[in-house]
């Protein structure tokens, strides 16, 4: 990056660290953290809305829409997610290039499955062997968002059905009593009282879904830790900065960012759920009141 970096071996001391900091590598480092603050902004709201999606039809009065909401949840909680983190990005890969084959190769006499092989033309690959690199990270990310809203969208359908069953029923009766549609009554009272209920639910859900960003690497995304663990590996004569094996403190490295994530995190849900208990006939609210008398 620097003209005195030119020749890494020849150097020492603060001038071989900065350029070891900020190196090629070490750029793509940091980029990772980007990458998975981008997952976490994009994914959670995905999350949600598949959640919301998924708890609304487990409460549907059509049984099929009903069967379909709650077998949604059921299936993906009653399965380790590092199988559907696998399952979802094979079956997505190669559902869009199968798509891609009946679509743009001209020759479809050949079977796409042949034996334990997946076949398709060279023109139905996604990405493209021509494609650049970003193409390919961008893709990776593509899946991992799917696949990471999937799963937890899943969760969160049972937390946000657990406390849409939790507002009082008496509280809906009223409403009804009152005049209200079914969509008012959902709209103005089962749906502002439901967070309360499923903030706690959903905070847990979101520090995991922190926890769980490691995972990128089985997705084919580089992430924070797939770097630690190649940047931090001892280094020989043969690379351009040698070291010993740093990955402790690389490791270290991630450990404080995770931390500060959730600290952050554990802050602000923190004063949301206070302002979303304020006046409202739960025990959050009964405590405030009480510590206002």
């Amino acid at each position: 990056m620097f003209e005195a970096c030119a020749d890494p071996k020849s150097i020492e001391g603060l001038t071989w660290l900065t350029c070891y900091l900020t190196s090629g590598k070490h750029l793509d480092f940091y980029w990772s953290f980007v990458t998975v603050l981008a997952l976490l902004a994009v994914t959670a709201p995905i999350a949600m809305g598949m959640g919301f999606l998924g708890a609304m039809a487990a409460r549907s009065h059509v049984a099929p829409i009903r069967w379909i909401g709650k077998g949604y949840s059921a299936m993906v909680r009653g399965v380790p997610d590092i199988v559907y983190f696998m399952f979802f990005v094979i079956a997505l890969d190669q559902g869009i290039e199968y798509v891609r084959h009946l679509m743009v190769c001209p020759d479809l006499s050949e079977p796409v499955f042949r034996g334990m092989e997946f076949h398709v033309c060279a023109e139905a690959k996604v990405p493209l062997a021509t494609a650049s690199p970003f193409v390919y990270q961008a893709y990776g990310f593509f899946l991992a968002v799917v696949t990471f809203a999937i799963v937890f969208g899943a969760f969160v359908a049972n937390v946000i059905y657990g406390a849409m069953q939790a507002v009082p029923r008496a509280q809906l009766e009223t409403g009804e009593a009152y005049g209200m549609s079914h969509r008012q009554v959902f709209r103005r009272i089962l749906v502002p009282q439901m967070w309360t209920y499923a903030l706690p639910g959903l905070t847990n859900l979101w520090m995991i879904l922190i926890k769980a960003t490691p995972l990128l690497f089985l997705l084919g995304v580089k992430d924070i830790v797939y770097y630690a663990r190649e940047l931090g590996g001892t280094k020989t004569q043969a690379y351009e900065f040698p070291h010993g094996d740093w990955r402790l403190y690389y490791f270290l490295g991630l450990l404080v960012f995770y931390l500060v994530m959730t600290k952050i995190s554990e802050t602000l849900l923190g004063r949301l759920a206070a302002r979303l208990s304020k006046g409202q006939a739960t025990a959050a609210g009964e405590a405030m009141r009480k510590a206002a008398i």
